[in-house]
């Protein structure tokens, strides 16, 4: 088994996610591993036909910065307990983001919650852990919230 130096911590600043980022603080202080957090978000349509409604551009950019600000705070919380870390932010399909950005980042060890839709919710829709699951180029670690 090849040495976990880098770990990514996949976030969608739920508290299942706060959890992963949490584990991987710990796991990060015992192995001598530095942390790379990214947040996926999958923008919405830009136009809904037959209406053409658009999504206004400051709409998108309010949840891009959002997300930003909340990926610094992140950076600084895990930047405090010592640990090298930095933060990605991308856009698209959140499996395919998170998988790929495990490869050009050259990830060991994806860590990330899982909030278990179950139901007809899961079979229409699957989960994000589960498809990062089959898309991973390295082991994927999936928590649940604490008491979850």
């Amino acid at each position: 088994m090849s040495p976990i130096g880098k770990i990514l911590v996949a976030t969608d600043f739920s508290p299942h996610a706060a959890r992963a980022l949490e584990y991987a603080v710990d796991w990060a202080k015992t192995l001598g591993a530095t942390i790379d957090v990214v947040h996926v978000y999958e923008a919405p349509l830009v136009e809904l036909t037959p209406y053409h409604l658009a999504i206004p551009l400051k709409v998108l950019e309010g949840v891009r910065d959002a997300a930003r600000e909340r990926l610094e705070g992140l950076r600084e919380k895990v930047a405090a307990e010592g640990i090298a870390t930095a933060v990605h932010l991308r856009e698209g399909n959140s499996a395919e983001g998170v998988a790929d950005a495990a490869r050009e980042l050259g990830a060991d060890l994806i860590v990330m919650g899982t909030r278990g839709n179950t139901g007809l919710k899961h079979v229409l829709l699957g989960s994000v852990a589960e498809r990062t699951l089959r898309l991973a180029p390295c082991p994927v670690l999936t928590l649940h919230a604490a008491g979850a």
